[in-house]
């Protein structure tokens, strides 16, 4: 609510006159004489505090709910596309940051310390910090197995499951590949599930989450569609990937991985292998390279200027390049860049 000058002069004057007529028939006798007060003190100027207060802060939105703590952008996004005014979200890590590799810094373990939900992706993809951070936040809200810890992989089908666990084949993931917000399909199921936890911790705000995760799902499905409708291009496309970390998107689009930079996940090529992909390239041809805005650019580069494929730099996530700032963005320049490198 937001009054004008003339209206907070008459509320001024009103209760002044009130307090004052207050002032006079409460005193009793014995109270003729009586201390002048000092300007500003007493009733009226207790009352004129409580009224510049209330003129200060009207109209101002009110606090949020619920502080998030979420690891990846991507679940700082959709915490607030659900949350809305709600919802305090502080994102972990930024795009331009490999998810395995986060130092557990003391702002973030303050972080963790307040938030009342950690949003993250589980599937042992923030295995090197995140444990960390629970254990010296001593956050009981957020620990594994209470409510406030939401692991978004719980609710999606992993892919990349491997047969048994070798260490010696690199940076492999017991439960699956853990990348999987490249799919939107997966986003839609996480979003229901994210906002059933937010109604499970702030129940008073339930109706105000349910209506934001309907309208959320209603444009999603929707910019479904349309992506699917502008990526039927893509389908059986081979593609060279930077890192075991698109399978998801390929599944989706129906693109063919033909080979990775890396020989083993999360190992940096060798000199060697890139020169044993150059050389199987010329019998297994590919369309593109793709590569996240995060990763190393040199292999890419290197393979590039040899094979005369094209570079598809995309976000990886939202923030990983200009104009990728929300979920829809995210997609809709992934589908755009996908399209050019794929064009003759």
């Amino acid at each position: 609510m937001y009054w004008n000058t003339r209206t907070r002069k008459r509320l001024s004057d009103h209760f002044a006159g009130t307090v004052g007529r207050m002032d006079a028939a409460i005193e009793p006798p014995w109270m003729g004489l009586r201390r002048v007060p000092a300007k500003g003190s007493g009733r009226l100027g207790m009352f004129k505090i409580i009224v510049a207060t209330l003129l200060m802060t009207a109209g101002l939105p009110a606090q949020a709910s619920i502080k998030i703590f979420a690891c990846e952008p991507e679940w700082a996004a959709l915490s607030s596309e659900l949350g809305g005014e709600k919802v305090d979200v502080y994102s972990a890590t930024t795009a331009l940051q490999d998810p395995h590799l986060v130092q557990a810094r003391p702002g973030l373990i303050a972080r963790m310390r307040s938030a009342d939900l950690a949003v993250c992706t589980g599937a042992e993809l923030e295995l090197g910090w995140l444990p960390v951070l629970q254990t010296r936040a001593n956050n009981p809200k957020v620990q594994t197995g209470k409510p406030g810890l939401f692991e978004a992989s719980q609710f999606v089908d992993m892919l990349d499951i491997p047969g048994k666990l070798d260490r010696t084949q690199g940076d492999v993931h017991p439960y699956g590949n853990p990348h999987i917000q490249n799919n939107p399909h997966n986003i839609s199921r996480i979003a229901v599930a994210l906002s059933q936890r937010l109604v499970e911790i702030d129940p008073a705000n339930a109706i105000f989450y349910k209506q934001r995760q309907q309208d959320f799902s209603q444009r999603w499905q929707s910019a479904i569609k349309r992506w699917e409708s502008l990526a039927a291009p893509l389908r059986d496309v081979p593609v060279v990937s930077d890192h075991k970390g698109w399978s998801y998107l390929y599944q989706w689009l129906g693109m063919r991985e033909v080979a990775t930079l890396e020989a083993k996940p999360g190992i940096p090529p060798s000199a060697g292998h890139l020169q044993s992909l150059l050389a199987t390239l010329k019998s297994t041809p590919a369309r593109m390279i793709l590569r996240a805005a995060y990763y190393p650019r040199r292999p890419a580069e290197w393979l590039a200027e040899r094979s005369g494929l094209p570079i598809a730099e995309l976000p990886f996530t939202v923030g990983g390049v200009a104009g990728s700032g929300d979920l829809f963005a995210l997609f809709d320049i992934t589908i755009e860049r996908l399209l050019q490198a794929a064009s003759p």
